[in-house]
């Protein structure tokens, strides 16, 4: 399954466009995967990066009370990280702070997944057909940055900072040591 969805990403002349579609017709069959280790083992071993990224992009803005229209970016992941409720309740009965530890795992995933995309040295040619690749591979390019990743320490600190008041809100103190080691990894 992970290597036909892979293809399928690649095979359109814009792998965003065509990652953007597959996830918009696979995410409802996300929310309705029962137990925590399938809908991990999902995106764990999701071989496209983009097709990982946009589905918990979909994920997190579905967890939102106020969903936002900007594109994915830094500035985003933080916005999830300060407007996003606990994710939703699947079938499963898990306690709240095994919510909190999933919502956090999967925002640590969707970071690293943006980070492959769209900062890393090759994170261009993922974007990109497969035909364009050897181009840009040739031409050494480098990826563009967006203005929305022009993030400062203070941003993540005070984002993370309420995020964690969120979470004693809810959970009291102290932490489970899951979430503890999540947020300092997140951070």
């Amino acid at each position: 399954l992970q290597r036909m969805l892979s293809m399928a990403v690649e095979v359109d002349r814009s792998p965003t466009c065509s990652s953007r579609k597959i996830a918009d017709d696979i995410f409802p069959f996300i929310l309705n995967i029962p137990l925590r280790s399938q809908r991990e083992a999902l995106l764990n071993t999701m071989e496209s990066q983009l097709l990982r990224c946009r589905l918990l992009e979909l994920l997190f803005q579905h967890s939102c009370d106020v969903p936002t229209a900007s594109s994915m970016s830094l500035d985003k992941i933080l916005y999830f990280l300060s407007h996003c409720s606990v994710l939703p309740q699947f079938q499963d009965e898990t306690a709240t702070w095994q919510r909190w530890d999933e919502m956090l795992q999967y925002l640590s995933l969707l970071l690293l997944s943006y980070q492959t995309l769209w900062v890393l040295p090759l994170a261009e040619h993922l974007r990109t057909s497969v035909s364009d690749r050897m181009d840009l591979i040739a031409q050494k390019a480098k990826p563009r940055l967006q203005d929305s990743d022009d993030i400062s320490q203070l941003d993540i600190h005070l984002k993370m900072n309420d995020f964690i008041s969120r979470m004693q809100e809810t959970l009291g103190q102290p932490f489970p040591p899951q979430i503890q080691e999540k947020l300092f990894m997140l951070q």
